[in-house]
C-alpha cells in the first residue's frame, strides 16, 4: 500500500516536472526586433570647423576606458572619488538599479508554481436531523495538504513576455546609471576646471587693481604739483572702484562654484584638493572619435532607450498573448483524519487536481490594451531616434569647437601680447607729457580686456575635452567589484539544472 501511494506520488511530481519543463521553454509572441537604422549620417560632419587629423585613440578604447585614465589630475582624481562614493543623484541612480533589478525577479518567478504547505483544523456541530441517530452531532476534522493554487502555465508566452520587459527595464535602468556616472563625472571635472580659472581671474584681477592703484598715485602725485588734470585723476579712480569690483565679484563667483562642487562631491571638497589656477591643472587625455558615427551606440543613454525599445516589442508579445486562452493549475496532495493522532496513518490521503482553461471571446479591454502596446513602440522607436539624433549634435558640436579652439587661443594670444605693447608704449607716452591719460585707460582696459579672454578660451578648451569624453560615453567601464547584468536564462537554466539532477537521483 505504502509502495503505490510513493509511486503514485512520483507521477505527480513528474507531472509537475513537466508542466514546468514546458512552460519555461514555451514560445512567446514577442515581434522580432532588429536594431533601426540611426537617422543620422555615417560619418561626422567636415569643413572648416573640424580637424582632419587621424584619431588618438581608438573608438572602442573610449568607451571601454576608465575615468581615472582621461583625468590625470591627482586632486581632480580624489573628488572625482568622493562623489562616485557620496553624490545622492547617483546613489539613487543605483537604488533605482536595485529597484528595477528587484521587480524583474518578481516577474521572473511567476514562471514557476507558488507551493504552500498548509495545515488546519476545523470543528462543526450539526443539527441531529442531519445526522444518524446515535452518531455524534460534533465532528472534527484536522488537514495537512501540500500543493499548487492557480499556477498559471504560460503556454502562449505571455508571462515570458512580461518578463522580457521587466529584463529590458531592469538593463535601461542600468545604462541609465551609467549615463549619470559619466555626467557626474565629467560635471565635478568642470565645475573643478571653472574654479581653476575663476581663481586665474582673480589673481589677474587682484594684480590689476594694484596696477590701477599704482596709476592712481602716479596720477595724483603730478595732480598735486599741477602736471595733471583733475579729469585724470578721477577716471584713474574710476579704474581703481572698477578693479576693486572684479575683485569681489570673482570671489563671489569662485565661493558659488566651491559650493557647487561640494554638492555634487556629497561632502565639503578639502581646500588643499582645490587647484591654484588653469596652470597647476594636469593635461587631460587628447581623444578624437575617429571617422565613423557607429560609436553612438555604446553610448549608455542610447543603449538605455534601446532597451525600452525591446521592452515595447515585449510588450506586444504580452497584449497579443492576452488573445489567447488563459490555463491555470490547481493540485493539492495531503491528507485528512478526523483525529489529529491519525492524520498520518495508512487510507487518510487525500489529493485534488483541478486544472481550469479561459477563453476569452470579447472582451474590449484586450483590443484596447494592443493598441496601446502598438503605440507605445512607435513612441520608443520615436525616442530612441531622437536621442541618436541629440547625441549625433553634441558630438558634432564639440569636434567644432575642437577644431577651432587651438587657433582662437593663438590668436588670443597674440592680442593679449600686442595690447601689453600698446598699454606699455602708452604709459610711457603718458609719463613723458606725450599724451593723455585717456589713452592710458583705454589700452588698459583692452589689455584687461584681452587676458580675461584668454582665460576663457582656455577654460572653453578643457571643458570642451571633458564634453568630449562624456558625448562618447567614456568612463562607461564597469568596475570589476560592481554587479553586473542579470543573465537573459541564467535563472531558468539554474532551475532546469536543479529539476533534472533531482529528476535524476529519483530514478535510482
Amino acid at each position: 500500500m505504502l509502495g503505490r501511494v510513493k509511486n503514485n506520488n512520483m507521477r505527480r511530481v513528474l507531472v509537475l516536472i513537466l508542466g514546468m519543463v514546458i512552460c519555461l521553454s514555451g514560445c512567446t509572441m514577442i515581434p522580432k526586433y532588429s536594431q533601426p537604422k540611426a537617422p543620422v549620417a555615417d560619418q561626422w560632419p567636415s569643413g572648416a570647423a573640424y580637424l582632419k587629423a587621424q584619431p588618438k585613440v581608438k573608438v572602442s578604447d573610449v568607451t571601454q576606458m576608465r575615468w581615472q585614465e582621461f583625468f590625470t589630475d591627482s586632486k581632480l582624481q580624489r573628488i572625482i572619488k568622493m562623489a562616485l562614493d557620496n553624490n545622492r543623484d547617483l546613489r539613487l541612480a543605483v537604488l533605482n538599479v536595485e529597484k528595477a533589478r528587484a521587480l524583474y525577479g518578481v516577474q521572473r518567478a511567476k514562471l514557476l508554481p507558488v507551493v504552500n504547505l498548509e495545515g488546519g483544523q476545523a470543528k462543526q456541530r450539526y443539527s441531529s436531523d442531519f445526522v444518524s441517530p446515535g452518531a455524534s452531532r460534533t465532528i472534527n476534522q484536522y488537514s495537512v495538504d501540500l500543493g499548487i493554487t492557480a499556477w498559471e502555465i504560460d503556454f502562449f508566452g505571455r508571462i515570458r513576455s512580461l518578463k522580457e520587459q521587466a529584463l529590458q527595464d531592469y538593463l535601461g535602468t542600468q545604462e541609465a546609471r551609467r549615463s549619470a556616472q559619466i555626467t557626474l563625472v565629467s560635471e565635478v571635472a568642470r565645475v573643478y576646471l571653472t574654479i581653476a580659472a575663476d581663481r586665474a581671474n582673480l589673481n589677474l584681477a587682484r594684480s590689476t587693481l594694484e596696477a590701477q592703484r599704482s596709476a592712481y598715485n602716479l596720477v595724483l602725485r603730478r595732480y598735486k604739483v599741477k602736471i595733471a588734470q583733475e579729469i585724470d585723476l578721477r577716471r584713474a579712480q574710476t579704474q581703481v572702484d572698477t578693479a576693486m569690483v572684479n575683485v569681489m565679484s570673482y570671489i563671489q563667483q569662485e565661493a558659488q562654484d566651491q559650493n557647487a562642487l561640494d554638492l555634487l562631491a556629497g561632502s565639503l571638497v578639502p581646500e588643499d584638493l582645490l587647484p591654484s589656477d588653469l596652470t597647476g591643472v594636469s593635461p587631460l587625455m587628447d581623444i578624437y572619435p575617429g571617422l565613423s558615427s557607429e560609436v553612438l551606440f555604446r553610448r549608455p543613454d542610447i543603449m538605455a532607450v534601446e532597451h525600452q525599445l525591446k521592452g515595447a516589442y515585449a510588450n506586444i508579445g504580452a497584449a497579443r498573448a492576452a488573445f489567447f486562452p488563459s490555463i491555470s493549475l490547481t493540485t493539492t496532495l495531503g491528507s485528512a483524519s478526523n483525529e489529529f493522532s491519525g492524520l498520518f496513518k495508512a487510507g487518510k490521503g487525500t489529493w485534488t487536481y483541478a486544472p481550469q482553461v479561459v477563453m476569452p471571446i470579447f472582451d474590449a479591454r484586450t483590443w484596447a490594451a494592443y493598441r496601446v502596446s502598438q503605440a507605445d513602440r512607435k513612441i520608443a522607436l520615436t525616442q530612441y531616434e531622437k536621442v541618436i539624433q541629440t547625441a549625433f549634435k553634441e558630438v558634432a558640436d564639440v569636434l567644432a569647437v575642437k577644431g577651432t579652439v587651438d587657433q582662437q587661443i593663438a590668436s588670443q594670444q597674440s592680442m593679449v601680447d600686442s595690447a601689453e605693447k600698446v598699454y606699455l608704449l602708452s604709459n610711457k607716452r603718458y609719463t613723458n607729457g606725450i599724451d593723455n591719460y585717456l589713452s592710458v585707460l583705454d589700452a588698459q582696459r583692452s589689455l584687461y580686456g584681452a587676458e580675461q579672454g584668454l582665460i576663457t578660451m582656455q577654460l572653453t578648451k578643457l571643458i570642451n575635452e571633458v564634453r568630449i569624453y562624456a558625448v562618447l560615453g567614456g568612463g562607461a567601464k564597469e568596475d570589476s567589484n560592481e554587479r553586473g547584468p542579470v543573465s537573459r536564462d541564467s535563472f531558468e537554466d539554474n532551475v532546469l539544472s536543479l529539476l533534472g539532477s533531482k529528476l535524476i537521483k529519483s530514478e535510482h
